[in-house]
């Protein structure tokens, strides 16, 4: 008696640890608020250390309607990372809203579709604006 609700109980664990999987999802569907209302982006060059913050609204709407549809699909190995190329902070008014790199979303790792990293480095490369 005692091992069958053992097993009963661990095959209702299983099932729920099952459901509580990652879900593949767009950029757009990760951020809670509106990307219109974002105000600057601070992208961090992950081998560099240099940070470049773009505050010009048609810049920051370039950006976010190239990367608004990437698709986020979760990577199956989970294990903590080291090091990063890029992260990319978003503000509204002056408050952090969301902060993300090309490969990691809340803690979660993720591969991207299209692959992030051409757009992101070709944004960074081509900005004119101060290094920090």
């Amino acid at each position: 008696m005692h091992k069958a609700l053992l097993t009963i109980a661990s095959l209702f664990m299983f099932a729920f640890l099952a459901g509580c999987g990652l879900e593949q999802k767009s950029f757009s569907q990760f951020y809670e608020g509106d990307l219109s209302e974002v105000t600057k982006v601070v992208i961090t060059d992950g081998n560099t250390g240099y940070k470049k913050v773009v505050e010009k609204k048609p810049k920051i709407q370039a950006l976010l309607e190239q990367i608004k549809d990437v698709q986020f699909i979760p990577d199956e190995n989970q294990e903590e990372r080291t090091g990063f190329n890029y992260s990319i902070s978003l503000f509204e008014k002056g408050e952090s809203t969301f902060q993300f790199g090309l490969t990691k979303v809340n803690d979660h790792y993720y591969h991207t579709e299209p692959d992030l990293y051409p757009i992101i480095d070709q944004f960074y490369k081509q900005l004119k604006v101060k290094k920090e």
